[in-house]
């Protein structure tokens, strides 16, 4: 009741195996993009910061997000397009013999 939940905001509520439940409180705020990893509840007046990723309960009144520290690693892409390229090669050279 009087919650948002954020656009793009999920619950994933099954294992495999069973489903589990999600419990959103009372004038929660769900930031978008948000995965709710169940079983987990989410307080009356808890806010979740957008992008977050909640495993474990959030008491009421509480302020809960989940962030990586941003990295970037230089040349990464040109390196890995280089190593991948090359690997795709040798093996389009296996499948002539």
């Amino acid at each position: 009741e009087d919650a948002n939940i954020g656009a793009g905001t999920i619950t994933c509520n099954y294992d495999g195996f069973f489903k589990s439940k999600t419990v959103i409180g009372k004038g929660a705020f769900i930031g978008s993009n948000t995965a709710l990893v169940a079983p987990v509840t989410i307080g009356e007046g808890a806010v979740i910061g957008a992008g977050s990723t909640i495993s474990r309960d959030v008491e009421a009144d509480s302020l809960a997000l989940t962030r990586a520290d941003h990295r970037a690693i230089v040349g990464w892409a040109k390196s890995n397009r280089d190593n991948k390229s090359a690997l795709k090669a040798k093996q389009g050279n296996n499948k002539k013999r």
